[in-house]
């Protein structure tokens, strides 16, 4: 039934309590309501990308995308707020380059099927 669905999310909070924390912050900052909302809404388009590219793709090329997205998240962060990495995080980096760049030559090929 859709109403045991509408409240299993909110299970958790009501477990711990931690929901008459929130709903008290949200009663002081009204204005975080339409984030909180918003960022709800991001998160379920997000899901429903995730389920499309495992139903479409796989699972192999969902993390292979994921793995891209965030390498290049963490390129962005250095390059336009400068945000400083570690010598051994620049190492990691460059493993996951390497990795993709291993997976893009030498990696499963898919077979698309013709119609």
């Amino acid at each position: 039934s859709s109403g045991i669905n509408a409240e299993w999310p909110l299970r958790p909070g009501l477990a711990t309590g931690e929901i008459w924390e929130a709903l008290t912050f949200c009663t002081k900052h009204p204005e975080v309501v339409p984030e909180i909302i918003t960022f709800g809404f991001a998160s379920a388009l997000g899901q429903n990308f995730i389920f499309i590219t495992v139903s479409e793709f796989g699972p192999l090329m969902c993390s292979i995308m994921t793995t891209t997205r965030k390498f290049f998240t963490i390129l962005g962060s250095v390059v336009l707020f400068g945000n400083a990495l570690a010598t051994r995080q620049w190492i990691g980096t460059a493993v996951v380059f390497a990795g993709l760049v291993l997976n893009d030559r030498f990696g499963k090929t898919v077979k698309v099927e013709k119609l």
